[in-house]
């Protein structure tokens, strides 16, 4: 695999329809804006409506062929991610891509609509519920992906399933650290399920590095000054670098399931992506297998692999 993957690599797109959640800002955006690019059918599950048709009118604005559509999807909703899911498998027959992108970071201690800690609920359990009634879309195309965006917080994290709410010794990095934890944990074992399936889909993760988005916006004041004024623009790097992981762990014939993909440079902050790997926790698959049957509980999802 190349050291100096760019958005330059990304095949031609046309034929193939995406679906992005939180797509109208940050790495969501810049992704979903090279997929349109590129000829894909492209559709932004997002929160607000209004801003992501604002987004998908600044990709035309580039790209004037480009196919967006957008979608309203809250993943801190069991409800509404049932009805953005039943809208988008009647609209599309075949899905190609799903990329789980949308999150929320380091927020004061919230509930989802159906009562589970936010950052655990919309990072973990959203896209979990999200990703399992799309599913027979995407089983329907050949060589398709579910790509997961995690992150390095997810070294910090552990799954506390006696406490996986949080409802005592809540603390906003713990309970972020545990949500991208549960991605890696999740992407590994819905691999290693299409795989036992004999499926063509696989599962893919990336994570960002250190990209300066609209993500640090639940910190505190003298927090956020700090991320974005100081430490930001020294390690930082922009949006558009951050959703090269996205892209390549979406796009690169050479993936395979299972992979982890993240930048090149020290500490996997900033830089072209590579092939990562995570800590050890997130490989081990009695706690994987555990936090899948507990995430099917809480959601009332089942899957059909």
């Amino acid at each position: 695999m190349s050291n100096r993957w760019t958005a330059a690599d990304v095949p031609n797109q046309t034929g193939r329809t995406v679906v992005i959640t939180g797509a109208n800002t940050g790495i969501g955006y810049e992704a979903a804006k090279v997929l349109a690019a590129r000829g894909a059918t492209v559709v932004l599950a997002v929160r607000d409506t209004s801003r992501g048709q604002a987004a998908a009118d600044r990709m035309r604005a580039g790209s004037p062929a480009a196919q967006i559509r957008v979608r309203q999807l809250d993943l801190a909703s069991l409800a509404s991610i049932q009805e953005a899911a039943e809208d988008i498998a009647a609209t599309y027959p075949a899905i190609d891509l799903l990329i789980n992108n949308a999150g929320v970071m380091w927020t004061p201690r919230r509930l989802t609509a159906d009562g589970f800690e936010l950052q655990f609920g919309t990072n973990h359990l959203g896209h979990f519920a999200f990703t399992g009634l799309l599913l027979h879309r995407l089983l329907s195309r050949p060589g398709s992906r579910v790509v997961t965006i995690s992150s390095q917080g997810h070294r910090s994290g552990r799954i506390d399933f006696d406490n996986l709410q949080l409802e005592t010794d809540y603390a906003p990095h713990r309970a972020y650290a545990q949500s991208k934890l549960a991605n890696l944990m999740f992407t590994y074992e819905l691999q290693r399920r299409l795989a036992a399936a004999s499926a063509t889909t696989i599962a893919v993760a990336a994570h960002p590095g250190y990209a300066r988005t609209e993500l640090i916006r639940y910190t505190s004041g003298p927090m956020r000054m700090f991320l974005s004024t100081v430490l930001g623009p020294l390690l930082g790097q922009s949006p558009t670098m951050g959703a090269l992981p996205t892209l390549r762990a979406a796009t690169d014939p050479a993936v395979l399931g299972g992979q982890y993909f993240g930048p090149s440079g020290a500490g996997e902050v900033r830089g072209y992506p590579k092939l990562t790997d995570s800590n050890r926790i997130s490989h081990h698959e009695p706690a994987q297998q555990r936090l899948w049957t507990v995430s099917e509980e809480l959601t009332k999802v089942t899957y059909p692999v």
